[in-house]
Protein backbone atom coordinates (compact mmCIF):
# COMPACT_ATOMS: atom_id res chain seq x y z
CA UNK A 1 0.00 0.00 0.00
CA UNK A 2 1.09 3.59 -0.48
CA UNK A 3 1.93 5.77 2.48
CA UNK A 4 1.69 9.50 2.07
CA UNK A 5 4.31 11.48 4.04
CA UNK A 6 3.89 15.22 4.55
CA UNK A 7 6.92 17.38 5.35
CA UNK A 8 5.84 20.91 6.22
CA UNK A 9 8.45 23.65 6.17
CA UNK A 10 8.65 25.99 9.20
CA UNK A 11 7.26 29.51 9.17
CA UNK A 12 10.62 30.83 8.02
CA UNK A 13 10.27 29.03 4.69
CA UNK A 14 6.57 29.75 4.18
CA UNK A 15 7.45 33.37 3.49
CA UNK A 16 9.22 34.24 0.28
CA UNK A 17 12.93 33.49 0.55
CA UNK A 18 13.73 34.11 -3.07
CA UNK A 19 12.58 32.08 -6.02
CA UNK A 20 14.52 29.12 -7.32
CA UNK A 21 15.29 28.60 -10.98
CA UNK A 22 16.67 25.52 -12.72
CA UNK A 23 18.17 27.60 -15.50
CA UNK A 24 19.31 31.16 -16.01
CA UNK A 25 16.88 33.74 -17.35
CA UNK A 26 17.54 34.25 -21.01
CA UNK A 27 17.02 38.01 -20.84
CA UNK A 28 19.56 38.55 -18.01
CA UNK A 29 22.58 36.40 -18.77
CA UNK A 30 24.96 38.75 -16.96
CA UNK A 31 23.41 38.42 -13.52
CA UNK A 32 25.17 35.16 -12.69
CA UNK A 33 28.75 34.21 -13.37
CA UNK A 34 29.63 30.74 -14.59
CA UNK A 35 33.41 30.74 -14.22
CA UNK A 36 34.81 27.58 -12.61
CA UNK A 37 37.98 28.14 -10.58
CA UNK A 38 40.72 25.58 -10.17
CA UNK A 39 41.54 24.39 -6.62
CA UNK A 40 44.96 26.08 -6.89
CA UNK A 41 43.37 29.42 -7.78
CA UNK A 42 40.92 29.04 -4.91
CA UNK A 43 43.72 28.46 -2.38
CA UNK A 44 45.66 31.46 -3.72
CA UNK A 45 42.52 33.58 -3.33
CA UNK A 46 42.13 32.55 0.31
CA UNK A 47 45.80 33.32 0.96
CA UNK A 48 45.38 36.86 -0.43
CA UNK A 49 42.20 37.42 1.58
CA UNK A 50 43.96 36.20 4.73
CA UNK A 51 46.84 38.61 4.16
CA UNK A 52 44.51 41.59 3.76
CA UNK A 53 42.57 40.49 6.85
CA UNK A 54 45.85 40.43 8.78
CA UNK A 55 46.71 44.00 7.74
CA UNK A 56 43.19 45.22 8.54
CA UNK A 57 43.39 44.04 12.14
CA UNK A 58 46.98 45.15 12.57
CA UNK A 59 45.87 48.67 11.73
CA UNK A 60 42.80 48.51 13.96
CA UNK A 61 44.87 47.85 17.10
CA UNK A 62 48.03 49.81 16.33
CA UNK A 63 46.35 52.81 17.97
CA UNK A 64 45.74 50.80 21.15
CA UNK A 65 49.40 49.73 21.18
CA UNK A 66 50.59 53.35 21.39
CA UNK A 67 47.62 54.78 23.30
CA UNK A 68 49.66 56.06 26.24
CA UNK A 69 51.84 58.13 23.91
CA UNK A 70 48.79 59.46 22.06
CA UNK A 71 47.18 60.50 25.35
CA UNK A 72 50.31 62.43 26.34
CA UNK A 73 50.81 63.93 22.87
CA UNK A 74 47.27 65.32 22.60
CA UNK A 75 46.68 65.67 26.37
CA UNK A 76 43.34 63.81 26.28
CA UNK A 77 41.29 61.88 28.85
CA UNK A 78 40.27 58.21 28.85
CA UNK A 79 36.82 58.87 27.39
CA UNK A 80 38.26 61.07 24.61
CA UNK A 81 40.83 58.38 23.85
CA UNK A 82 38.04 55.84 23.51
CA UNK A 83 36.51 58.01 20.77
CA UNK A 84 39.34 57.01 18.41
CA UNK A 85 38.01 53.45 18.37
CA UNK A 86 34.35 54.44 18.59
CA UNK A 87 34.34 56.68 15.50
CA UNK A 88 36.18 54.01 13.51
CA UNK A 89 33.55 51.43 14.43
CA UNK A 90 30.69 53.89 13.84
CA UNK A 91 31.73 54.48 10.23
CA UNK A 92 32.11 50.72 9.93
CA UNK A 93 28.50 50.33 11.15
CA UNK A 94 27.09 52.90 8.74
CA UNK A 95 28.91 51.58 5.68
CA UNK A 96 28.66 47.80 6.29
CA UNK A 97 24.97 47.48 5.20
CA UNK A 98 25.72 49.48 2.06
CA UNK A 99 28.64 47.23 1.12
CA UNK A 100 26.56 44.18 2.04
CA UNK A 101 23.83 45.26 -0.37
CA UNK A 102 26.37 45.93 -3.12
CA UNK A 103 28.23 42.68 -2.39
CA UNK A 104 25.12 40.58 -3.04
CA UNK A 105 24.50 42.28 -6.38
CA UNK A 106 27.70 43.59 -7.99
CA UNK A 107 31.32 42.59 -8.57
CA UNK A 108 32.75 41.93 -5.11
CA UNK A 109 36.37 42.24 -6.18
CA UNK A 110 35.95 45.82 -7.41
CA UNK A 111 34.04 46.79 -4.25
CA UNK A 112 36.87 45.53 -2.02
CA UNK A 113 39.52 47.27 -4.13
CA UNK A 114 37.67 50.59 -3.88
CA UNK A 115 37.20 50.33 -0.12
CA UNK A 116 40.79 49.30 0.56
CA UNK A 117 42.12 52.15 -1.59
CA UNK A 118 40.33 54.62 0.66
CA UNK A 119 41.67 52.76 3.73
CA UNK A 120 45.31 53.07 2.56
CA UNK A 121 45.02 56.82 1.91
CA UNK A 122 43.19 57.61 5.17
CA UNK A 123 45.54 55.51 7.34
CA UNK A 124 48.63 57.16 5.89
CA UNK A 125 47.09 60.63 6.22
CA UNK A 126 46.29 60.06 9.93
CA UNK A 127 50.00 59.67 10.69
CA UNK A 128 50.69 63.31 9.75
CA UNK A 129 48.20 64.95 12.12
CA UNK A 130 49.81 67.63 14.30
CA UNK A 131 49.30 68.29 18.02
CA UNK A 132 46.57 70.93 17.69
CA UNK A 133 44.40 68.90 15.29
CA UNK A 134 43.14 65.95 17.32
CA UNK A 135 39.71 66.35 15.71
CA UNK A 136 41.32 65.62 12.34
CA UNK A 137 42.81 62.38 13.66
CA UNK A 138 39.33 61.40 14.86
CA UNK A 139 37.85 62.18 11.42
CA UNK A 140 40.52 60.23 9.54
CA UNK A 141 40.12 57.22 11.85
CA UNK A 142 36.41 57.31 11.06
CA UNK A 143 37.14 57.23 7.31
CA UNK A 144 39.53 54.29 7.81
CA UNK A 145 36.40 52.25 8.59
CA UNK A 146 35.49 52.41 4.87
CA UNK A 147 38.12 49.82 3.98
CA UNK A 148 37.24 47.33 6.65
CA UNK A 149 33.49 47.71 6.02
CA UNK A 150 33.97 46.82 2.35
CA UNK A 151 36.31 43.95 3.09
CA UNK A 152 34.82 42.30 6.18
CA UNK A 153 31.34 42.02 4.70
CA UNK A 154 32.45 40.51 1.40
CA UNK A 155 35.60 38.40 1.89
CA UNK A 156 33.92 35.60 3.93
CA UNK A 157 31.21 35.22 1.27
CA UNK A 158 33.86 34.72 -1.42
CA UNK A 159 35.45 31.93 0.64
CA UNK A 160 31.96 30.47 1.15
CA UNK A 161 31.50 30.36 -2.63
CA UNK A 162 34.87 28.68 -3.23
CA UNK A 163 34.56 25.82 -0.71
CA UNK A 164 31.90 23.73 1.01
CA UNK A 165 31.62 21.27 3.89
CA UNK A 166 34.65 20.49 6.03
CA UNK A 167 37.01 22.24 3.61
CA UNK A 168 35.04 25.45 3.98
CA UNK A 169 35.40 25.20 7.77
CA UNK A 170 39.17 24.87 7.40
CA UNK A 171 39.41 27.82 5.00
CA UNK A 172 37.17 30.01 7.16
CA UNK A 173 39.33 29.06 10.16
CA UNK A 174 42.45 30.08 8.25
CA UNK A 175 40.82 33.42 7.42
CA UNK A 176 39.59 34.18 10.92
CA UNK A 177 42.76 33.09 12.66
CA UNK A 178 44.25 36.32 11.36
CA UNK A 179 41.86 38.40 13.48
CA UNK A 180 43.68 37.64 16.76
CA UNK A 181 47.03 37.32 14.96
CA UNK A 182 46.60 40.69 13.25
CA UNK A 183 45.33 42.27 16.47
CA UNK A 184 48.35 40.99 18.38
CA UNK A 185 50.78 42.10 15.71
CA UNK A 186 49.16 45.54 15.82
CA UNK A 187 50.24 45.88 19.45
CA UNK A 188 53.67 44.36 18.83
CA UNK A 189 54.59 46.30 15.70
CA UNK A 190 52.98 49.51 16.90
CA UNK A 191 54.85 49.50 20.23
CA UNK A 192 58.12 48.34 18.62
CA UNK A 193 58.11 50.97 15.85
CA UNK A 194 57.15 53.71 18.31
CA UNK A 195 59.97 52.70 20.67
CA UNK A 196 62.52 52.44 17.86
CA UNK A 197 61.67 55.82 16.30
CA UNK A 198 60.61 57.71 19.41
CA UNK A 199 57.45 58.84 17.56
CA UNK A 200 54.10 57.00 17.74
CA UNK A 201 53.10 58.35 14.31
CA UNK A 202 55.61 56.10 12.57
CA UNK A 203 53.64 53.14 13.91
CA UNK A 204 50.73 54.24 11.70
CA UNK A 205 52.86 54.51 8.54
CA UNK A 206 53.85 50.86 8.18
CA UNK A 207 50.32 49.50 7.70
CA UNK A 208 49.52 51.55 4.54
CA UNK A 209 52.71 50.23 2.91
CA UNK A 210 51.71 46.64 3.68
CA UNK A 211 48.13 47.46 2.67
CA UNK A 212 49.26 48.70 -0.75
CA UNK A 213 50.84 45.31 -1.39
CA UNK A 214 47.57 43.64 -0.37
CA UNK A 215 45.68 45.91 -2.75
CA UNK A 216 47.94 44.86 -5.62
CA UNK A 217 47.56 41.15 -4.80
CA UNK A 218 43.80 41.56 -4.56
CA UNK A 219 43.62 43.22 -7.98
CA UNK A 220 45.84 40.62 -9.70
CA UNK A 221 45.02 37.33 -7.98
CA UNK A 222 41.53 37.53 -6.46
CA UNK A 223 38.54 36.52 -8.66
CA UNK A 224 34.81 37.14 -8.18
CA UNK A 225 33.44 33.57 -8.01
CA UNK A 226 29.81 32.70 -8.84
CA UNK A 227 27.54 33.18 -5.83
CA UNK A 228 26.54 29.85 -4.34
CA UNK A 229 28.85 27.90 -6.64
CA UNK A 230 30.10 25.57 -3.90
CA UNK A 231 26.57 24.89 -2.62
CA UNK A 232 24.58 24.47 -5.84
CA UNK A 233 27.21 22.24 -7.52
CA UNK A 234 26.08 23.49 -10.90
CA UNK A 235 22.41 22.87 -10.11
CA UNK A 236 19.68 25.38 -9.41
CA UNK A 237 20.27 29.08 -9.04
CA UNK A 238 18.57 31.29 -6.44
CA UNK A 239 17.45 34.53 -8.04
CA UNK A 240 18.11 37.88 -6.39
CA UNK A 241 15.35 39.52 -4.36
CA UNK A 242 14.88 43.01 -2.98
CA UNK A 243 16.88 44.26 0.00
CA UNK A 244 13.71 44.47 2.11
CA UNK A 245 12.90 40.82 1.39
CA UNK A 246 16.47 39.88 2.32
CA UNK A 247 16.18 41.66 5.67
CA UNK A 248 12.78 40.06 6.40
CA UNK A 249 14.25 36.64 5.67
CA UNK A 250 17.17 37.23 8.03
CA UNK A 251 14.97 38.52 10.85
CA UNK A 252 12.87 35.34 10.62
CA UNK A 253 16.04 33.22 10.77
CA UNK A 254 16.28 32.58 14.53
CA UNK A 255 19.79 31.13 14.35
CA UNK A 256 21.01 34.27 12.62
CA UNK A 257 19.30 36.57 15.12
CA UNK A 258 20.49 34.80 18.30
CA UNK A 259 24.02 34.24 17.00
CA UNK A 260 24.20 37.93 16.02
CA UNK A 261 23.31 38.87 19.61
CA UNK A 262 26.02 36.49 20.82
CA UNK A 263 28.54 38.07 18.47
CA UNK A 264 27.48 41.50 19.78
CA UNK A 265 28.31 40.51 23.36
CA UNK A 266 31.61 39.07 22.17
CA UNK A 267 32.40 42.30 20.28
CA UNK A 268 31.67 44.37 23.39
CA UNK A 269 34.01 42.21 25.44
CA UNK A 270 36.86 41.97 22.95
CA UNK A 271 36.61 45.64 21.93
CA UNK A 272 36.94 46.87 25.51
CA UNK A 273 39.71 44.43 26.44
CA UNK A 274 41.69 44.99 23.25
CA UNK A 275 41.62 48.78 23.54
CA UNK A 276 42.25 49.22 27.26
CA UNK A 277 44.26 46.20 28.49
CA UNK A 278 47.79 47.56 27.75
CA UNK A 279 46.92 50.88 29.43
CA UNK A 280 45.29 49.07 32.36
CA UNK A 281 48.34 46.88 32.93
CA UNK A 282 50.69 49.85 32.63
CA UNK A 283 48.74 51.63 35.38
CA UNK A 284 48.86 48.44 37.46
CA UNK A 285 52.65 48.48 37.25
CA UNK A 286 52.68 52.09 38.44
CA UNK A 287 50.39 51.16 41.36
CA UNK A 288 52.71 48.31 42.35
CA UNK A 289 55.76 50.58 42.07
CA UNK A 290 57.28 48.50 39.26
CA UNK A 291 57.57 51.49 36.92
CA UNK A 292 57.16 55.28 37.25
CA UNK A 293 54.13 57.04 35.73
CA UNK A 294 54.45 58.34 32.17
CA UNK A 295 54.74 62.12 32.18
CA UNK A 296 56.22 62.68 28.71
CA UNK A 297 55.93 60.64 25.53
CA UNK A 298 57.12 58.21 24.28
CA UNK A 299 55.72 56.11 27.13
CA UNK A 300 56.76 52.58 28.06
CA UNK A 301 54.98 50.22 25.64
CA UNK A 302 56.23 46.91 27.07
CA UNK A 303 52.71 45.83 28.07
CA UNK A 304 51.48 46.45 24.53
CA UNK A 305 54.23 44.17 23.23
CA UNK A 306 53.54 41.41 25.79
CA UNK A 307 49.78 41.62 25.31
CA UNK A 308 50.31 41.43 21.56
CA UNK A 309 52.37 38.23 21.87
CA UNK A 310 49.73 36.70 24.17
CA UNK A 311 46.98 37.65 21.70
CA UNK A 312 48.80 36.09 18.74
CA UNK A 313 49.58 32.81 20.52
CA UNK A 314 46.17 32.39 22.14
CA UNK A 315 44.43 33.39 18.91
CA UNK A 316 46.19 30.70 16.87
CA UNK A 317 45.60 28.12 19.59
CA UNK A 318 41.95 29.05 20.16
CA UNK A 319 40.88 29.25 16.51
CA UNK A 320 42.66 25.98 15.65
CA UNK A 321 41.15 24.23 18.67
CA UNK A 322 37.66 25.55 17.99
CA UNK A 323 37.79 24.51 14.34
CA UNK A 324 39.07 21.03 15.21
CA UNK A 325 36.40 20.45 17.87
CA UNK A 326 33.72 21.67 15.45
CA UNK A 327 34.78 19.27 12.68
CA UNK A 328 34.92 16.29 15.04
CA UNK A 329 31.60 16.92 16.77
CA UNK A 330 29.48 18.25 13.92
CA UNK A 331 28.41 14.85 12.53
CA UNK A 332 27.49 13.50 15.96
CA UNK A 333 26.11 16.71 17.51
CA UNK A 334 24.20 18.77 14.90
CA UNK A 335 24.18 21.91 17.07
CA UNK A 336 27.83 21.58 18.15
CA UNK A 337 28.94 24.94 16.72
CA UNK A 338 26.77 27.26 18.85
CA UNK A 339 27.45 25.04 21.89
CA UNK A 340 31.20 25.54 21.36
CA UNK A 341 30.61 29.31 21.23
CA UNK A 342 28.52 29.18 24.41
CA UNK A 343 31.16 27.20 26.30
CA UNK A 344 33.87 29.57 25.09
CA UNK A 345 32.00 32.69 26.24
CA UNK A 346 30.80 31.31 29.57
CA UNK A 347 34.21 29.85 30.46
CA UNK A 348 36.13 32.99 29.53
CA UNK A 349 34.05 35.28 31.79
CA UNK A 350 35.50 34.08 35.14
CA UNK A 351 39.00 34.11 33.64
CA UNK A 352 38.72 37.78 32.75
CA UNK A 353 37.22 38.53 36.16
CA UNK A 354 40.23 37.01 37.93
CA UNK A 355 42.61 38.78 35.52
CA UNK A 356 41.06 42.14 36.43
CA UNK A 357 41.04 41.71 40.22
CA UNK A 358 44.57 40.23 40.36
CA UNK A 359 46.19 43.05 38.36
CA UNK A 360 46.87 45.13 41.47
CA UNK A 361 48.92 42.35 43.10
CA UNK A 362 50.36 40.11 40.37
CA UNK A 363 50.97 41.06 36.73
CA UNK A 364 52.11 37.49 35.79
CA UNK A 365 48.91 35.98 37.22
CA UNK A 366 46.90 38.55 35.29
CA UNK A 367 48.60 37.54 32.03
CA UNK A 368 47.93 33.84 32.76
CA UNK A 369 44.20 34.44 33.15
CA UNK A 370 44.13 36.77 30.14
CA UNK A 371 45.80 34.03 28.09
CA UNK A 372 43.30 31.38 29.19
CA UNK A 373 40.36 33.74 28.63
CA UNK A 374 41.52 34.80 25.17
CA UNK A 375 42.06 31.16 24.15
CA UNK A 376 38.50 30.29 25.18
CA UNK A 377 37.13 33.36 23.44
CA UNK A 378 39.08 32.55 20.25
CA UNK A 379 37.30 29.19 19.99
CA UNK A 380 34.43 31.16 18.48
CA UNK A 381 35.97 33.08 15.57
CA UNK A 382 35.87 30.51 12.76
CA UNK A 383 32.82 28.70 14.16
CA UNK A 384 30.74 31.88 14.14
CA UNK A 385 31.51 32.58 10.48
CA UNK A 386 30.66 29.01 9.55
CA UNK A 387 27.28 29.24 11.31
CA UNK A 388 26.31 32.27 9.25
CA UNK A 389 27.41 30.65 5.99
CA UNK A 390 25.36 27.48 6.47
CA UNK A 391 22.13 28.98 7.89
CA UNK A 392 21.85 31.69 5.20
CA UNK A 393 21.36 31.12 1.46
CA UNK A 394 24.28 32.22 -0.79
CA UNK A 395 22.59 35.26 -2.37
CA UNK A 396 21.94 36.78 1.06
CA UNK A 397 25.24 36.09 2.78
CA UNK A 398 26.85 39.47 2.15
CA UNK A 399 23.71 41.18 3.46
CA UNK A 400 23.74 38.85 6.47
CA UNK A 401 27.43 39.60 7.12
CA UNK A 402 26.73 43.33 6.85
CA UNK A 403 23.73 43.29 9.20
CA UNK A 404 25.58 41.16 11.74
CA UNK A 405 28.57 43.50 11.57
CA UNK A 406 26.30 46.53 11.98
CA UNK A 407 24.49 45.14 15.02
CA UNK A 408 27.53 43.65 16.77
CA UNK A 409 29.57 46.83 16.37
CA UNK A 410 26.70 49.24 17.08
CA UNK A 411 25.87 47.56 20.38
CA UNK A 412 29.32 46.05 20.95
CA UNK A 413 32.77 47.48 20.36
CA UNK A 414 31.57 50.82 18.96
CA UNK A 415 30.60 51.90 22.43
CA UNK A 416 32.54 49.68 24.83
CA UNK A 417 35.93 51.50 24.65
CA UNK A 418 34.22 54.87 25.12
CA UNK A 419 31.86 53.53 27.80
CA UNK A 420 34.68 52.10 29.89
CA UNK A 421 36.66 55.30 29.42
CA UNK A 422 33.67 57.42 30.48
CA UNK A 423 33.07 55.29 33.59
CA UNK A 424 36.76 55.53 34.42
CA UNK A 425 36.75 59.32 34.01
CA UNK A 426 33.61 59.65 36.17
CA UNK A 427 35.15 57.60 38.98
CA UNK A 428 38.49 59.35 38.64
CA UNK A 429 37.00 62.72 39.59
CA UNK A 430 36.93 61.61 43.23
CA UNK A 431 40.76 61.54 43.35
CA UNK A 432 41.99 63.11 40.10
CA UNK A 433 45.65 63.41 41.13
CA UNK A 434 46.09 59.87 42.47
CA UNK A 435 47.89 57.33 40.25
CA UNK A 436 46.45 54.50 42.34
CA UNK A 437 42.91 55.78 41.85
CA UNK A 438 43.63 56.20 38.12
CA UNK A 439 44.23 52.46 38.04
CA UNK A 440 41.26 51.62 40.29
CA UNK A 441 38.80 53.68 38.25
CA UNK A 442 39.73 51.77 35.09
CA UNK A 443 39.67 48.48 37.03
CA UNK A 444 36.11 49.07 38.24
CA UNK A 445 34.93 49.99 34.75
CA UNK A 446 36.55 46.79 33.41
CA UNK A 447 34.36 44.64 35.71
CA UNK A 448 31.46 45.20 33.32
CA UNK A 449 33.09 42.91 30.74
CA UNK A 450 32.74 39.48 32.44
CA UNK A 451 29.00 40.04 32.93
CA UNK A 452 28.56 40.83 29.24
CA UNK A 453 30.48 37.62 28.48
CA UNK A 454 27.96 35.55 30.45
CA UNK A 455 25.11 37.21 28.57
CA UNK A 456 26.78 36.31 25.25
CA UNK A 457 27.05 32.67 26.31
CA UNK A 458 23.31 32.58 26.97
CA UNK A 459 22.62 33.99 23.49
CA UNK A 460 24.66 31.17 21.92
CA UNK A 461 22.73 28.59 23.94
CA UNK A 462 19.55 30.00 22.36
CA UNK A 463 21.18 29.68 18.93
CA UNK A 464 21.77 25.98 19.60
CA UNK A 465 18.00 25.44 19.84
CA UNK A 466 17.35 26.54 16.24
CA UNK A 467 20.54 25.99 14.24
CA UNK A 468 19.77 22.47 12.98
CA UNK A 469 16.39 23.43 11.53
CA UNK A 470 17.65 26.67 9.98
CA UNK A 471 20.62 24.93 8.40
CA UNK A 472 18.37 22.35 6.81
CA UNK A 473 16.07 25.05 5.44
CA UNK A 474 19.01 26.89 3.86
CA UNK A 475 20.29 23.67 2.27
CA UNK A 476 16.87 22.90 0.79
CA UNK A 477 16.53 26.40 -0.59
CA UNK A 478 19.99 26.30 -2.16
CA UNK A 479 19.29 22.88 -3.70
CA UNK A 480 16.08 24.24 -5.21
CA UNK A 481 13.71 21.95 -3.33
CA UNK A 482 11.65 24.67 -1.60
CA UNK A 483 9.20 26.59 -3.74
CA UNK A 484 7.84 29.92 -2.42
CA UNK A 485 4.48 29.77 -0.63
CA UNK A 486 4.24 25.99 -1.15
CA UNK A 487 4.74 23.11 1.29
CA UNK A 488 6.88 20.14 0.27
CA UNK A 489 4.97 16.94 -0.39
CA UNK A 490 7.03 13.80 -0.56
CA UNK A 491 5.46 10.56 -1.58
CA UNK A 492 6.99 7.16 -0.98
CA UNK A 493 6.02 3.55 -1.34
CA UNK A 494 6.22 1.14 1.60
Amino acid sequence: CANEQHYSVSNETSTRYGSVADSLPTDEPSTVETTVLSPRRSYITVAVLCYVNLINYMDRYTIAGVLLSIQKFFDITDSTSGLLQTVFICSFIILAPIFGYLGDRYNRKYIMIGGLSVWVVMTLSSSFVTKSYFWLLVLLRALVGTGEASYSTIAPTIIGDLFSGAKRTVMISAFYIFIPVGSGLGYIIGSSVASATGDWRWALRLNPILGSLGLLLLAVLCPNPPRGASDAHGGSTIEHTSYLEDVKYLLKNKSFVWSSLGVTAMAFLTGALAFWTPTFLSRARVTQGIQPPCNTEPCDTSDSYIFGVVTVVTGILGVSLGSTISRRLRDRVPNADPLICAVGMLSSAPCFFFAIVLASTSIPATYVFIGIGETLLSLNWAVLADILLYVVVPTRRATAEALQIMVCHLLGDAGSPYLLGAISDALRTYQPDSHTWSFRSLEYSFLLCPFVGVLGGLFFLMTALYVTKDRKNAELLTAGTIVPYVFIWVYGLS
